[in-house]
C-alpha cells in the first residue's frame, strides 16, 4: 500500500489512506458503508434489469423489505446520485425510481460479487456445516 499526501501549499500536508480498509478514509470501506447492504444489492439489480419501477412495483419485486428500510435505502441511493427519483403529478403521485448512469456502472462488480457467491456458497456451507458438527 502507498501512502500519498495532498494539501495546498502552506498548508499542512494530511495523508491519505487510499486501499486501507482500517482507515475511514479509505474509498473502498465508504463505498462498502454504502453500497454493502443486501437491499442496495437487490434494488440495483431490479432497477438494472427494469428501467425504471414505481416503488409499490420495486417493493414487491424486492421480497422482505419493509416499507421504512426500502424508503431509506432509496434515499441513501438518491443521496449518492446512485437513484433517479421521478414524481408523475397525479392523485396521488407516482413516484418512480430508476438507476443513474453511475448506478448502472455499480450494477457490473454486483453482478460479479453475486455471480462469486454463487460458485462458492455451497462450499461455505459445506465447511459451516463441518463446523457446528465438531
Amino acid at each position: 500500500m502507498e501512502d500519498r499526501t495532498f494539501g495546498t501549499p502552506g498548508h499542512s500536508e494530511v495523508p491519505s489512506r487510499r486501499g486501507d480498509l482500517f482507515s475511514p478514509d479509505c474509498p473502498t470501506r465508504q463505498l462498502l458503508d454504502r453500497v454493502g447492504s443486501k437491499w442496495v444489492a437487490m434494488i440495483v439489480k431490479t432497477l438494472a434489469e427494469t428501467g425504471e419501477l414505481r416503488y409499490a412495483e420495486l417493493k414487491r419485486r424486492t421480497p422482505g423489505v419493509s416499507a421504512k428500510m426500502l424508503t431509506q435505502t432509496l434515499r441513501g441511493l438518491e443521496d449518492d446520485q446512485l437513484v433517479a427519483r421521478r414524481v408523475e403529478p397525479s392523485v396521488p403521485p407516482a413516484v418512480h425510481y430508476s438507476l443513474t448512469p453511475l448506478g448502472r456502472s455499480l450494477d457490473e462488480p454486483l453482478a460479479a460479487l453475486r455471480a462469486w457467491a454463487e460458485t462458492h456458497m455451497p462450499e461455505i456451507d459445506a465447511h459451516r456445516s463441518r463446523a457446528h458438527t465438531v
